[in-house]
């Protein structure tokens, strides 16, 4: 039963957070964001790298390359930047329940490397 006003993706994305959060979901999550965004206006490389810590802990990347966007779970040596998140918070980010300024200015979200890189992610994620 569907509940009037809640669309198919917001009860997926709840299921997933009351089932667990796997570093497989956040992954495959990502993947399913970024699939449906227009990346080839982007000149040469971004290269992120997300270190999830605590539920879902683990390291994957988002590359941008060639007008394509491609997300992998490895890690990411020549990356713009790394974005630490927890696996919550990055999962609400992915989900747009989390703006990723206020996830900076909070603390909840961290940037190594490249800071104006990192501003460039706000794009695809929106």
């Amino acid at each position: 039963m569907i509940k009037k006003g809640l669309n198919p993706s917001t009860l997926m994305n709840r299921r997933r957070i009351i089932v667990g959060i796997t570093y497989e979901s956040i992954v495959e999550a990502m993947r399913n964001k970024i699939k449906g965004v227009d990346v080839s206006y982007v000149p040469g490389t971004l290269a992120y790298q997300f270190n999830v810590e605590g539920k879902g802990e683990g390291i994957f990347y988002l590359e941008i390359k060639d007008g394509k966007a491609s997300v992998e779970p490895y890690e990411y040596y020549d990356r713009n930047a790394i974005i630490i998140m927890s696996g919550a918070d990055l999962l609400k980010l992915i989900d747009g329940r989390l703006d990723p300024v206020v996830a900076f200015t909070t603390g909840k979200l961290k940037v190594e490397g490249d800071i104006n890189a990192a501003l460039e992610l706000t794009k695809f994620l929106r």
